[in-house]
C-alpha cells in the first residue's frame, strides 16, 4: 500500500534516528521512495520514482537533510545551509551537474529532489578493483573534471568553489561520463573573504585549513583525487600535505612523468605555485596525454561504458541499394533518400513502411519538410514536392545538373545548390523559380541561411556570401580545393571544412579569416558545435574536437577509414559514422569511445536522433533506428 506524506511522521518515527526513509513512503504524493542509496551525518539520498510519470519509470534521486538541532539558532542555521544548496544547484547547468528538480520541506526534515545519476563513484570503483587505476582512463576523467571546474569558476553573477573534490564526491554514469554531486559545502567566491574550516582532511589545501576557499583549493582537492587514483595511497590516512613523501612513480611506475609532473603541480602548497585556472590544469593534461600518447586511443573502464553487444537496435529497414545521404525524422515518419532513386517513408516508432516515391536518380541530399510536403533532390536534376502523408507528387523543379546539396527551407523558400555551378531559390509552394545565382562551380555544399544572408560553399574552392536579393556580400577564396563541407554560424563566426585538409573559421560579416585547423586529410564533412567546441570528421579517419575560439585540438578519435559522414552532439555524447561500417559514440568531453555498432557496409550519412533514437542509414541498403 502506497503511504503519503501525511504518514510520513508515523512511518519515519522508528528510523529517524538512522536517517532512513522505509521504501514505499510518497512523498509531496509524487516521490515514491525505492531504496536507500546513501547516508551520512546529517542527511540520506535516495531513489524514488516520480510518479507524475505514470507510463515511464522516472528515477530521481531525493536528499534528505534531518534537522536533529535542537537549539533553535543551529536548527535555522542548517535549513538555511541546505536551503543555500538548493538555490545554487537552481542557478547551475552544465551537463555534469546534476539538475535538481523540486525543493520542500516537511516537519523538521527538507528535501532536495535531484536528476537521478545511474553509475559508481570513484571511491566505490577503487574498492572494487585491484591495484590502482590506468593512466589514461584516470587523465580522461581529469580533463573532464577541469571543464566541470572551469565552468564553477567562472559562473555569472558570482564564481562557485566545491570544496570538497574527492572520490567519493565524483561519480561515473553508465555512459562513462563523470559527474560531481554533493554541492552541500559549496559556495559562491569572494576574493579575500574568511569561513569556517570547511572540507575533507587530506584532500582539502592547507589554506582551506585557515578557512580561505579559492579556485587553486578545488584544483589541489583535484590533484590530490588524482594521486588516490594512481597510487590507491588514501590522503586521509596520511599525514596532511605529505604528497612529496608518496611520489606517484615510486608507486606506480607505469605513470608518465609528464602526468606526475602536472599532479604535482596541483598539489604545490603554495596556491601561487599552482595552475592559475582549471583551463590552465586541463591544457597541461592534455599536453601530456598527447606527449605520451593517451588521448588518442584512451582505453575505458569495464565499469563505465555500455558494452558493445548492449547497444540496442530498434529496428531496421531494407532498401534496394546503398543509403548515403541523411535521413530526416519529421511528426513520427523517417524520411530517407536511396540510391536505388527511391525516397522512402518510415514509421519512426516501428520502422514499418509506409510509402516510397521514385525519382530518375540516385539521392544523397537529405530531405527537407514544412510538415505537409517533403521536399527530396535527385541526382536526375531535379527538386521533388510530395505530399508527407502519401508521397503523391505536388510539383517538381528542374536544375541543369545533378543536386547532391540539401535543400534547406528559410521564408518561404526553398534554397538549394545544384552541379550546374547555380544557387537555386525556390518557391515552396507551386515550384517556381524566385531566383538563381551562378557561381563558379558546382554546389555540393547545404546552404545556411541567417537572417538575410545565405552562405555556401563551392567545389571550385570559395565560400560565398549572398543576401536574399541574389547580390554577393562577400567570398571567401583563400581555401586551396572544394568546399563540399556545409558552414554553421555560431556568435558570428562561419566554421567550414574543406578538401586542402583545413577546418576554417571565418569572421560572418566580412569573411575574414580568423583561423585555420589542419587535419590528416581532405574533408568533405560538415561540422557540429557544442560547449565552446567545433566537432567535424575528416578523411584520415579522425574525428576531432577543436576550441571553436582559437582552433586549437582538444581531442581526436581514430576509427578505422575515412569519415565522410558529419557528427551530431546529443546531450553529451558525439554520434559519427565511418566508411569501416561503424556507427560511434564518444564522450564529448574526452573523446572516449562509449560504444560501437557494426554495419554492414559504409556510413557516409549524418545520422539524427529524435524520442531518444538515433537514426541512420548504411551501404549495407539498411537503415537502422538504435537506442541512445
Amino acid at each position: 500500500m502506497k503511504r503519503t506524506t501525511k504518514a510520513l511522521s508515523d512511518a519515519t518515527s522508528e528510523t529517524a534516528q538512522l536517517g532512513q526513509l522505509e521504501p514505499g513512503v510518497t512523498l509531496q504524493e509524487r516521490y515514491l521512495v525505492l531504496a536507500l542509496q546513501g547516508a551520512g551525518g546529517m542527511s540520506s539520498v535516495y531513489r524514488a520514482r516520480d510518479l507524475h510519470f505514470p507510463n515511464v519509470t522516472k528515477a530521481v534521486a531525493v536528499k534528505e537533510m534531518i534537522n536533529m538541532a535542537t537549539d533553535p539558532t543551529m536548527h535555522d542555521m542548517i535549513v538555511r545551509n541546505f536551503e543555500r544548496e538548493a538555490d545554487l544547484l537552481a542557478t547551475l547547468s552544465h551537463p555534469a551537474i546534476p539538475r535538481i528538480y523540486d525543493y520542500f520541506t516537511h516537519e523538521n526534515n527538507s528535501y532536495l529532489v535531484m536528476e537521478f545519476i545511474d553509475g559508481k563513484d570513484l571511491e566505490a570503483l577503487l574498492r572494487e578493483i585491484e591495484g590502482a587505476l590506468a593512466e589514461d582512463q584516470v587523465v580522461n576523467w581529469a580533463i573532464e573534471l577541469c571543464d566541470v571546474l572551469f565552468y564553477l569558476h567562472n559562473h555569472k553573477p558570482q564564481p562557485v568553489i566545491f570544496r570538497d573534490v574527492k572520490p567519493s564526491n565524483i561519480m561515473v554514469d553508465n555512459h562513462g561520463s563523470i559527474r560531481l554531486i554533493d554541492f552541500g559545502i559549496a559556495r559562491n567566491f569572494q576574493p579575500g573573504q574568511k569561513g569556517t574550516m570547511i572540507g575533507t582532511d587530506g584532500y582539502a589545501p592547507p589554506e582551506q585549513y585557515r578557512g580561505e576557499a579559492s579556485p587553486a583549493g578545488d584544483l589541489y582537492a583535484l590533484g590530490a583525487t588524482l594521486h588516490h587514483l594512481l597510487t590507491r595511497k588514501d590522503p586521509r590516512a596520511e599525514p596532511p600535505f605529505s604528497f612529496s613523501e608518496r611520489p606517484i612513480r615510486k608507486l606506480n611506475q607505469s605513470v608518465s612523468t609528464e602526468t606526475e609532473a602536472v599532479i604535482n603541480t596541483a598539489l604545490a602548497y603554495d596556491p601561487q605555485d599552482r595552475f592559475s585556472s582549471a583551463e590552465a590544469m586541463k591544457s597541461a593534461l592534455m599536453a601530456a596525454a598527447k606527449e605520451t600518447g593517451i588521448l588518442v586511443s584512451p582505453r575505458t573502464a569495464t565499469t563505465a561504458i555500455r558494452p558493445r553487444n548492449e547497444v540496442q537496435e530498434v529496428w531496421s529497414f531494407e532498401c534496394e541499394d546503398e543509403i548515403r545521404g541523411s535521413p530526416l525524422v519529421a511528426k513520427g515518419v523517417v524520411y530517407v533518400g536511396c540510391y536505388d532513386n527511391n525516397l522512402y517513408a518510415l514509421n519512426a516508432e516501428t520502422g514499418e513502411f509506409l510509402w516510397k516515391f521514385a525519382t530518375e536518380g540516385g539521392i544523397v541530399a537529405k530531405p527537407c519538410s514544412d510538415g505537409e510536403l517533403v521536399y527530396v533532390a535527385s541526382e536526375d536534376t531535379r527538386l521533388y514536392a510530395v505530399s508527407a502523408e502519401r508521397g503523391a507528387l505536388a510539383w517538381t523543379y528542374y536544375s541543369a545538373g545533378p543536386i547532391r546539396s540539401s535543400p534547406v527551407i528559410s521564408e518561404g523558400h526553398i534554397f538549394f545548390g545544384s552541379d550546374d555551378a547555380r544557387l537555386h531559390v525556390v518557391n515552396m509552394f507551386n515550384g517556381s523559380a524566385a531566383w538563381k545565382q551562378e557561381v563558379a562551380g558546382p554546389i555540393r555544399s547545404t546552404p545556411l541561411i541567417s537572417g538575410d544572408r545565405v552562405y555556401f560553399g563551392c567545389e571550385s574552392s570559395d565560400l560565398y556570401c549572398y543576401d536574399f536579393k541574389s547580390e554577393m556580400k562577400w567570398r571567401f577564396g583563400k581555401a586551396k580545393r572544394a568546399i563540399t563541407s556545409s558552414p554553421i554560424l555560431i556568435e558570428g563566426m562561419l566554421y567550414f571544412g574543406c578538401k586542402d585538409w583545413s577546418l576554417y573559421a571565418v569572421e560572418a560579416e566580412a569573411g575574414w579569416q580568423i583561423w585555420k585547423f589542419r587535419m590528416g586529410q581532405p574533408t568533405i564533412s560538415s561540422p557540429v558545435f557544442a560547449e565552446n567546441r567545433i566537432y567535424i570528421g575528416s578523411g584520415d579517419g579522425r574525428i576531432y574536437a577543436v576550441e571553436a575560439k582559437s582552433g586549437r585540438e582538444i581531442w581526436h578519435h581514430q576509427t578505422e577509414h575515412q569519415v565522410n559522414g558529419s557528427p551530431i552532439i546529443f546531450e553529451d555524447s558525439v554520434y559519427c559514422g565511418s566508411v569501416d561500417n561503424s556507427m560511434y559514440c564518444l564522450d564529448m568531453r574526452s573523446g572516449r569511445l562509449r560504444w560501437q555498432f557494426q554495419t554492414g557496409g559504409p556510413i557516409t550519412g549524418t545520422p539524427t536522433v529524435a524520442n531518444n533514437r538515433l537514426y541512420f542509414g548504411s551501404h549495407d541498403h539498411r537503415v537502422y533506428a538504435l537506442l541512445t
